[in-house]
């Protein structure tokens, strides 16, 4: 069975994902410059604007499925989360750090953090 608790925070990463993929799909260099960044490529960050623009809608659109589904959806999302937080880290030990990646790991480790405690919650209730 899946909590509703799970459930609402499908809910709240949509919203969160949404306000992240608008600016940065619609006005990719004003975004990241208001964030700190002094050299955007706008088409690699648009691609991560839509790739958070489906992980949202995704996570909207499948907050009542069924356990399967669920399980599948935390694998995509503890994934990509933990690969956005190593390549984070990695990138800011070549001393790129605009102040804006702070709000991404602030943005990244408490979700991914969420979703491998669901994931483990769905297994060991399976």
């Amino acid at each position: 069975m899946v909590s509703n608790g799970l459930r609402t925070w499908f809910v709240i990463h949509f919203i969160a994902d949404i306000l992240f993929a608008i600016p940065l799909l619609v006005a990719p260099v004003a975004f990241l410059t208001l964030l700190g960044w002094t050299a955007v490529d706008p088409y690699a960050t648009r691609i991560v604007g839509a790739a958070l623009m489906g992980i949202g809608l995704e996570s909207y659109l499948g907050r009542n499925a069924g356990i399967e589904a669920f399980q599948g959806m935390l694998n995509l999302k503890i994934i990509w989360a933990v690969t956005v937080i190593i390549g984070t880290i990695v990138t800011m030990t070549t001393g790129y750090r605009p102040w804006g990646v702070w709000l991404l790991l602030a943005f990244f480790i408490p979700f991914s953090n969420i979703w491998i405690y669901y994931r483990f919650q769905l297994r060991n209730n399976s």
